[in-house]
């Protein structure tokens, strides 16, 4: 796998990673002495990111509805725009691939 694709790779596995918080955060809304979950990305030294998820400090309980439903429009929005720029390297590739041979 080249740059371009490991990169597009490590943000499309990011953007699930912020959908899952989200989405916990949602489904446990009501759940008395929940915390909320918290994306962290940090970036790697080949290129792309690498989002981990932590428990929010005692003081991010609550609920927090507008900002999940925010991260879940942007994480479903960074997951496609990686998915175009994946299927793109993947077209000029192979149509390098097709030149050469």
């Amino acid at each position: 796998m080249n740059i371009t694709s490991a990169t597009s790779l490590s943000g499309m596995n990011a953007a699930q990673t912020f959908m899952q918080a989200s989405a916990s955060n949602i489904a446990n809304l009501a759940t008395p002495g929940f915390n909320r979950q918290e994306v962290k990305l940090s970036a790697e030294s080949s290129g792309g990111v690498v989002a981990t998820i932590s428990t929010g400090s005692t003081g991010s309980t609550g609920t927090q509805l507008e900002k999940d439903v925010v991260q879940q429009l942007q994480a479903k929005n960074a997951f496609l725009a990686n998915l175009a720029v994946f299927k793109v390297n993947n077209d000029v590739m192979g149509t390098l691939l097709n030149v050469k041979a």
